[in-house]
């Protein structure tokens, strides 16, 4: 079935029953990368409370808050369902270490994007090898390069289908949907943190701020991604 009788397929269906028709499309070739954010958190609770038959993954890069932990251990408890982690590789972390040093990605943008290559795409290609379709959180307002988001789209620099469940979905949404049903969230979001990836890289941000403004925020007209979702476009 091609993108555009899929999409077609899931229109008039829920969010739950919409997953799971499209996890019939890709036995076993459906993977949902999570890094333990709010929105993930949504599509987890999803996934586990309705048996959808997803994989569910997460990448650990060396470098994540106590309080992501935290989150990992807790939706472990809720669902008593593994979670499968990758990590970066071991020589490559070793090199950029033992060469630049452990902060490195502070000088350069060019150093930025070599450490979250490690750290990220790498081990997103290995996360998502072997799947045909690969499920994320990303919501449509959550910068200005994602606004003509739509639910299915193809993602040429890997390869399969991207599924965006909430690409229409609010941050108001998001939270009424985790309070609703007692989800477990990470608690930095109470503490002014709205995009949370690794420790060194992220920090609160004020009210009113732009999304992003609390990733890299050293950095001036970089794009303010890792590479995950713009990585080989």
């Amino acid at each position: 079935m091609n993108i555009q009788d899929l999409n077609e397929k899931i229109h008039s269906l829920s969010l739950v029953e919409a997953l799971k028709a499209v996890a019939s499309e890709f036995p076993d070739k459906m993977v949902f990368t999570t890094s333990f954010g709010i929105e993930d958190q949504v599509i987890t609770d999803m996934i586990f409370r309705n048996d959808i038959d997803i994989k569910v993954v997460s990448l650990d890069t060396g470098r994540l808050f106590e309080q992501t932990y935290k989150v990992f251990s807790a939706t472990r408890d809720k669902y008593n369902r593994d979670i499968e982690i990758f990590y970066p590789d071991t020589e490559a972390v070793q090199n950029l270490l033992s060469k630049k040093g452990p902060y490195s990605f502070y000088n350069s943008i060019e150093n930025r994007k070599e450490c979250c290559n490690i750290r990220k795409v790498e081990p997103l290609r290995r996360a998502l090898s072997g799947n045909e379709c690969w499920v994320t959180g990303i919501r449509a307002d959550q910068s200005t390069g994602r606004t003509d988001m739509e639910m299915l789209e193809e993602d040429h620099g890997y390869g399969l289908i991207k599924v965006n469940p909430l690409f229409d979905w609010t941050l108001e949404d998001v939270m009424k949907y985790l309070k609703d049903n007692n989800v477990p969230y990470n608690s930095l979001h109470d503490q002014g943190f709205i995009s949370i990836g690794c420790a060194p890289c992220t920090r609160a941000v004020k009210p009113g701020d732009d999304f992003r403004a609390g990733r890299w925020w050293w950095e001036d007209n970089s794009g303010k991604e890792c590479g995950l979702h713009t990585h080989g476009k």
